[in-house]
């Protein structure tokens, strides 16, 4: 291959060359290959050959290996079904439309995985020639019939330019030697036709943004192996960077360093957020797709002439760090940074956490050194705790070497993660102990409701409303279908006004409220978060705060009013793993049976066997139910949903606000992972104590430390607390020393101004633009939040 040399690559990447030279192997080293010449083409597809099979050198009497193997000849079978090119109306019996452009997609797709078997050495399809010419007649129907220049595109052009192309490179690299060149002409000019540039796509030629860059430009750099051109892959290097666009749309850089003014604002940012189709958090879909997929390209262009040098490729360590392990539960992927994939029957929690290992696993040869070992260590830990999906019994044959190698290292596992971890970018937060985790999901002015497109996701009316999806020992929980099944008027944390809108209602909307966000304080499990609700569609208004406070989940409600409407706010919806788990009711058992259903007045406190207690310091009315649900995937994705029933038993419980509520409230502890008799002695001595719920100021105090939590949503006081405006707040006393953790989760303020009126107290450290003055009565703290987006500013103090 000739190198790209005299290209117009910008100089702002010059000088950068040593995190280029660092990702010299490829994921399964194989002789020479690491140290190919930057001019051999046939190198550069025996790299990418190695990446899709395993390489030539897999250990078949290493049962694991023989049994990925198996299923990579398992997944061929059952791929070659109704493959029939002397067909006229479709390749496949059952992928005949031409107004679905993923007919096209599929069926490429499963002359990939077919492609694949007869590459791997074990499986029945390997070098079978009956199978390689099926293949091979294969490719031409498509040619022939549905994709290349001859033909008009329909329906989505990701088919076209991304996904068609993306399975089509893959069988035409496994295929190489069988292709003969003008077959091989006809199919690079084909994928050309499509995606000409890495900078650009759709039939528009928009600029690509996000995954979509890495796609487009993993399309580009495999099409330019297979014509042997270097100038091409240049131009795949640059364009991670938008060298074209000055970096505007580079996919490398966390967008913080631009605030996304010179681009759409899509992809990493630097608290770990990602974002794409401009405001939709999609860390789950989208962000673990580029990450797979830049994966891989990074490892077909390393130790070559256009390795990629951009010194903002160590970001990527920050992605993984902060971007997916506090979003990752042993093996799921919190669905509230998955966009309408949670809508996909194929793409369960467990499934899409198995890419970002896979993904990690391709990093970890090109980031030598401390970012290697923590790579090694989180990917050790994400196998090991995922005991619901083996990881090692589900992957291909190449990430399975990978692991394997991984798994012999003596890099340590991490170890569970305890943190908790706030993405003010995206309005959403993750609190992880060591019994369970729970993630909480909002929506405000600067992020959209929920996405719902192609006929995906219909039902995910709610899924920002304040959602609080807590993952307990039960890891199969929002696997197993629970999108299509659960009830997605009454997701678990929401308030609502009753009733089922019309599908794909409201997706795609903003809040007209600021305030979403909260507060974290550093090296601990403690953290305020909140929300101002203004829901779509109705003239619901609530203020909501959920205050993470290690092991107890403090919620608070307040402001729930609506004009019209029954409102309710959801304590629980759970599948339950065991369909007679045992609710009690203040220690008396509910009944157990499908149907039953309940006006309880007074309660003090529930516990649901298997997930947890509920404790109510001030007696609550709350209705309760278990029904059985059955419900098709059809019904939330006309795109990739299976009519087939599904049915799991529920309970829910739900506070009733009534109809055309004023001025109604909540406030209730919840007890993730705690036993009955545990809940029963909070009930009776709540370790967390209400101090305000008003339409200015949500606040807790913890009597155990005398830790303070407090939420503004406009200037107020609470006990010892003034703030002059929005903000979220936490000040906790450990002895002599007072931490306090403040932020603007409108994003708005130039500063924020809060009086402490705790007497004798010194400055120990603060962090940079906050400020204090003396009081008559304590101390008056000034912090400048312009431009931080809702982080966190930390000052600590001494008691004199």
């Amino acid at each position: 291959m000739r190198p790209a040399i005299g290209t117009t690559r910008r100089t702002v990447l010059a000088g950068a060359a040593a995190l280029g030279a660092a990702v010299t192997l490829p994921l399964t080293p194989t002789p020479g290959a690491a140290h190919a010449a930057a001019g051999d083409a046939a190198a550069l597809r025996a790299r990418w050959h190695t990446l899709l099979t395993g390489g030539p050198g897999l250990d078949l009497t290493d049962e694991r290996i023989a049994a990925a193997v198996a299923r990579t000849g398992k997944a061929a079978t059952t791929a070659a079904k109704g493959l029939d090119p002397s067909r006229t109306d479709g390749l496949f019996e059952d992928l005949t439309s031409t107004t679905l452009s993923n007919h096209v997609t599929t069926s490429f797709k499963r002359l990939a995985t077919i492609a694949t078997a007869w590459a791997v050495p074990g499986t029945p399809q390997h070098g079978d020639t009956t199978v390689r010419d099926l293949l091979l007649a294969g490719v031409d129907w498509m040619l022939t019939n549905r994709y290349g220049p001859g033909h008009t595109r329909f329906d989505n052009d990701w088919d076209w330019e991304i996904g068609s192309a993306l399975a089509l490179n893959d069988a035409s690299v496994l295929l190489y030697d069988a292709l003969g060149a003008d077959r091989l002409e006809r199919i690079t000019t084909a994928v050309r036709h499509y995606t000409p540039d890495p900078n650009l796509w759709r039939a528009d030629r928009q600029i690509a943004t996000g995954a979509n860059r890495v796609w487009v430009s993993t399309v580009v750099a495999v099409n330019a192996v297979l014509r042997d051109d270097g100038d091409a892959l240049g131009t795949v290097r640059d364009a991670l960077s938008d060298v074209e666009g000055s970096g505007a749309n580079s996919v490398l850089a966390f967008n913080d360093g631009t605030d996304g003014a010179a681009g759409t604002g899509e992809g990493f940012y630097a608290d770990g957020s990602f974002l794409q189709h401009y405001k939709h958090p999609y860390n789950g879909g989208y962000g673990k797709e580029l990450l797979n997929s830049l994966s891989r390209l990074l490892n077909l262009l390393a130790g070559t002439g256009w390795a990629v040098t951009d010194p903002a490729l160590d970001n990527v360590r920050g992605w993984v760090v902060d971007g997916f392990d506090p979003l990752l539960v042993r093996g799921d992927v919190m669905a509230s940074v998955c966009g309408r994939e949670i809508a996909r029957p194929s793409k369960q929690g467990h499934a899409s956490a198995q890419t970002v290992v896979e993904a990690v696993l391709r990093l970890i040869p090109g980031f030598p050194g401390e970012t290697g070992e923590v790579f090694t260590a989180l990917v050790k830990q994400w196998i090991a705790e995922d005991t619901y999906r083996d990881f090692l019994t589900v992957t291909d044959p190449a990430s399975l070497v990978a692991a394997l190698r991984v798994l012999d290292s003596p890099v340590p596992a991490r170890g569970p993660l305890v943190a908790h971890k706030q993405h003010p970018r995206m309005d959403k937060a993750a609190h992880h102990r060591p019994s369970f985790a729970l993630g909480i999901s909002a929506y405000s002015s600067r992020i959209y409701t929920y996405e719902s497109i192609q006929n995906e996701n219909l039902h995910g009316w709610h899924l920002s409303d304040g959602m609080v999806l807590l993952y307990t020992d039960d890891l199969g929980h929002y696997s197993e279908d629970y999108w299509p099944t659960v009830d997605p008027t009454r997701l678990p944390g929401t308030t609502v006004v009753a009733g089922r809108p019309a599908d794909a209602a409201g997706q795609r909307t903003t809040s007209t409220a600021d305030w979403a966000g909260g507060t974290a304080l550093s090296g601990t499990t403690l953290g305020a978060y909140g929300m101002e609700l203004r829901a779509y569609g109705s003239t619901l208004r609530a203020l909501k705060s959920w205050f993470c406070l290690d092991d107890v989940i403090a919620c608070v409600g307040s402001g729930i009013g609506a004009d019209a409407g029954a409102v309710e706010t959801v304590v629980e919806n759970r599948k339950l793993r065991d369909p007679a788990a045992a609710l009690l009711v203040d220690g008396a058992p509910a009944p157990a049976g499908t149907g039953w259903s309940a006006r309880m007045d007074g309660v003090r406190w529930l516990h649901l066997e298997g997930t947890g207690g509920y404790v109510f310091p001030e007696p609550a009315g709350l209705r309760g139910l278990r029904e059985d649900r059955t419900a098709t995937w059809r019904e939330i994705n006309l795109k990739y949903g299976t009519d087939t029933p599904v049915t799991h038993p529920y309970l829910t419980l739900w506070h009733d606000h009534g109809d055309a509520p004023s001025g109604a409230g909540y406030f209730w502890l919840q007890a993730p992972a705690a036993s009955a008799a545990r809940t029963r002695r909070w009930a009776a001595a709540p370790p967390v104590e209400l101090v305000s719920r008003s339409t200015a100021v949500h606040a807790v105090r913890r009597p155990s430390d005398g830790l303070l939590a407090a939420n503004f949503w406009s200037a107020g006081t609470a006990q010892e607390l003034t703030c002059d405006g929005p903000a979220s707040v936490l000040v906790r006393p450990d002895g002599r020393t007072v931490t306090v953790a403040l932020s603007d989760p409108t994003q708005l303020r130039s500063s924020v101004v809060l009086d402490l009126d705790l007497p004798g107290l010194t400055v120990v450290s603060a962090d940079p633009g906050v400020r204090t003055t003396a009081t008559g009565r304590g101390l008056r703290i000034t912090a400048d939040t312009a431009g931080l987006h809702g982080a966190t500013l930390d000052l600590t103090l001494k008691r004199s």
